[in-house]
């Protein structure tokens, strides 16, 4: 009886376990880059050199994966990449950024890019 609960037990936490770790390629984020001009070589680099790809990211929650896709929308490469539409899946049901493709503020919109953000639009 008891190598039957044992095996049980173990079986549960194994299963347990498995979701856990499911969990965590359930956030994929789509990129879509656009440019600065002449710098479309540099700036679709980390898309294996093209300007749309998915990642997937660690998160536990469709909250954990929103701020993993409001992070992806941080841009350090001013004169690189002009802008990014960012755009989120958590276990297959797209979440809401916010914003319209354009970077237009959508309460509906499925990007999470604010178009007036600091560090985006600055091509010299």
């Amino acid at each position: 009886m008891k190598a039957i609960f044992g095996t049980f037990g173990l079986i549960a936490t194994l299963g347990f376990a498995g979701a856990a770790f499911a969990d965590d390629g359930g956030c994929v984020i789509h990129y879509v880059r656009t440019a600065c001009q002449g710098q479309e070589a540099e700036s679709f680099k980390k898309c294996d050199g093209k300007a749309e790809c998915d990642k997937t990211k660690p998160a536990d929650s469709a909250e954990a994966c929103a701020a993993a896709a409001l992070k992806s929308c941080d841009n350090d490469r001013l004169d690189i990449t002009k802008y990014k539409v960012i755009t989120a899946m958590y276990n297959g049901e797209a979440l809401v950024g916010g914003f319209d493709s354009e970077g237009n503020a959508d309460p509906a919109g499925p990007n999470f890019c604010d178009k007036n953000r600091p560090d985006l639009n600055k091509c010299d």
